[in-house]
């Protein structure tokens, strides 16, 4: 059985008890009969026709019970059954007839009491109490109400502004004790050197005499820096429970506020806090957010004055803590550049780790990590989904697994299969497939001979990538089709060669609309911007062009080009205008030079391209076996073979 809360069960208990005093207040209107008032002249009347049962005498009221067989007005029957309890009108009990008279001063009691026993009328009398008048409805219900009021109020604002104000300066970190965390360093794979070198850390935490009797520091502060969803908070957590420390989790953005001064004493308030329970570890996720660089933008334009108060505390408490006691700073951030240089000198941060993209090894203790949160078919290829998914972060293929199960559930089988992996990559870098949308046949034909002349020139050029996958079915992010390919190995260095093969496939698509159609579409706008980049970045910053010589004309601190008369940041020598011209050039020169090549290539294997495209119109996909020997005929000698007639030109739109 579930534990209430205490704090729950305190506010269960209050409500509970004011509401039993409610009850208790207001028995009368819910268990007792209320009288109705008559006359004093209805009174002798009832008397006299020997109707009154009962009568209860005080110092100024008479209260009747009237018989129930009494011959009553309309009205007065009314007026009974009005002020009948409501416990009696849920049950539907015969109401009581009660009446309550104003006692006429003068009477003589004898007079009324002899009348009373001629009558046969039971009577008693009652000494009134006002204690219900006078104390309780005058001054303690009054007082109670009013303090319940103020109670309420002031949670509220104790909740709210005033409460927010009191506590501004205290520190929002989620403060984890060693019990709470559950994540250790096996559950953590494809950052095998990473977690080499935090294991000092925790050997630092465990027994810190080990270093201190040799003299040797532990670093104050440790950055982690990587992609976004490479793992850097899951690793900083698998530190702490590692070690069995309390961790002290808060992101660089809960510093900043609108109040000047306010990041500073947090920044204070954590680190005395994490002094308390040392040894433990303080992590600061998104240090960008507090750590920007002073200095950015031209005469410090950008900078805020909180937040460089708020930098300053920091380094101050950097400068200030003892890592002797067992603190151990830990921050994570994907934006290294813009950081201010005084966190990263020696004595702050002292190391730097980097928490990259895992290798395709990586990928696949990943993928064993989650795939024990899931039932899978046995027999499941790790190894071809790792080499599928190149370029995915750990949170990527989280997601992956996660997405394979829901196709899985979606197509009621009984385990997650490849087919659903495969799906699910495609999902995930492609978009869903739209196959309510119905390409009219000549878009289908162009789709089909783009896709196509990707295919080929990939196949026939000596560097690319080979070919895992050919679709021609629209997809949700806005493409007709695609070609995937899929490297080999992961590759840390790429030659001159090779990007230049990219280029050539990538305008592969281009060229084969212009060879087959004699015109372009707008199809490959996105082959156009992706080998734009790659040929920006062989010139920019490889160096590649033989005519500029390896040179980077990267503005300072990277991000950005220098172009001509744009100083960046206001430092740096901006390129001139001939230098700027001679740029674009080369930039222009090698897409020419591979658009010529991807066009040679399919002029060559005219034949097969139509042949592929023809089979691509069929089957919409291509891929595996079929795919290999799709590419196999495309790509075999038809120099003896009959050049096909070309397709007739699409219908042309009448001029208005």
């Amino acid at each position: 059985m579930p534990r209430v809360p205490k704090k729950q069960m305190q506010f269960s208990f209050t409500y509970v008890a004011m509401a039993l005093a409610v009850l208790f207040i207001l028995q009368g209107f819910l268990l007792r009969p209320r009288p109705v008032a008559q006359t004093y002249n209805r009174f002798h009347e009832l008397l006299d026709q020997g109707q009154i049962a009962e009568a209860l005498i005080g110092a100024d009221r008479i209260q009747l019970l009237v018989k129930p067989h009494a011959k009553l007005t309309a009205d007065e029957e009314k007026a009974i059954k009005q002020n009948q309890p409501l416990a009696a009108r849920w049950a539907g009990a015969e109401p009581e007839r009660l009446f309550e008279v104003t006692r006429i001063p003068g009477v003589d009691d004898k007079t009324l009491l002899e009348e009373l026993i001629r009558k046969d009328v039971v009577f008693a009398g009652r000494i009134e109490s006002t204690f219900w008048r006078d104390v309780l409805l005058g001054w303690i219900l009054p007082i109670g109400v009013m303090m319940l009021i103020w109670g309420f109020a002031s949670r509220r604002l104790m909740q709210g502004g005033i409460g927010q104000a009191l506590t501004i300066g205290k520190n929002r970190a989620r403060i984890y004790s060693e019990q709470d965390i559950k994540v250790r360093f096996d559950d953590v794979a494809g950052i095998e050197e990473a977690k080499a070198e935090l294991l000092e850390i925790v050997r630092f935490l465990k027994t810190p005499e080990r270093y201190q009797r040799l003299g040797g520091q532990i670093p104050k502060g440790v950055l982690l820096v990587g992609p976004p969803g490479t793992g850097k908070t899951l690793l900083a957590r698998a530190i702490a429970g590692e070690a069995g420390v309390p961790f002290f989790s808060i992101s660089g953005s809960e510093f900043v506020e609108m109040f000047v001064g306010v990041g500073a004493a947090r920044v204070r308030d954590l680190f005395e806090q994490a002094k308390t329970k040392a040894p433990c570890i303080i992590f600061i996720d998104e240090l960008d957010a507090v750590g920007k660089s002073r200095s950015a933008g031209p005469a410090g334009l950008g900078r805020h004055d909180e937040q460089e108060q708020t930098l300053n505390q920091l380094l101050v408490e950097l400068d200030g803590f003892d890592t002797s006691k067992g603190v151990v700073l830990l921050a994570a951030t994907n934006r290294p550049e813009v950081l201010d240089p005084a966190l990263l000198r020696a004595g702050r941060f002292d190391r730097r780790i980097a928490v990259d993209l895992p290798d395709v090894r990586g990928r696949v203790q990943i993928l064993q990590v989650h795939l024990k949160k899931i039932r899978y078919a046995p027999g499941l290829d790790v190894d071809r989904i790792a080499a599928r998914t190149p370029g995915f972060s750990g949170a990527d293929l989280a997601n992956l697994v996660n997405e394979a199960a829901l196709l899985a559930a979606r197509h009621d089988h009984e385990q997650v299969e490849m087919a659903d992996f495969e799906e699910a990559a495609d999902r995930l870098t492609a978009g869903i497939e739209r196959r309510s949308r119905v390409l009219a046949p000549h878009e289908k034909n162009v789709v089909a001979h783009h896709e196509a002349g990707h295919a080929l020139v990939a196949a026939l050029v000596a560097h690319a990538d080979p070919v895992h996958k050919i679709t021609i079915i629209p997809r949700s992010m806005g493409s007709l089709g695609f070609t995937m390919q899929l490297p080999i190995e992961d590759k840390a260095l790429q030659s001159k060669p090779e990007l230049e093969d990219r280029l050539a496939v990538l305008l592969g698509g281009r060229a084969a609309e212009e060879l087959v159609f004699g015109q372009v579409t707008t199809g490959a706008h996105n082959d156009i911007e992706r080998a734009s980049q790659i040929a920006r970045h062989m010139v920019y910053e490889l160096g590649m062009s033989e005519r500029l010589g390896p040179v980077s004309y990267l503005a300072p601190g990277g991000g950005r080009y220098l172009l001509a008369n744009d100083a960046f940041g206001g430092r740096g020598i901006p390129v001139s205008e001939a230098t700027a011209e001679l740029l674009d050039a080369e930039v222009a020169g090698f897409i020419r030079r591979a658009h010529e090549r991807a066009s040679e290539h399919l002029r060559t294997h005219r034949a097969g391209l139509e042949r592929l495209a023809v089979r691509l119109r069929e089957k919409e996909t291509l891929d595996g076996d079929e795919l290999a020997a799709a590419l196999a005929d495309a790509t075999r000698d038809d120099a003896a073979l009959p050049a096909p007639a070309p397709p007739a030109p699409p219908p042309r739109a009448a001029s208005s």
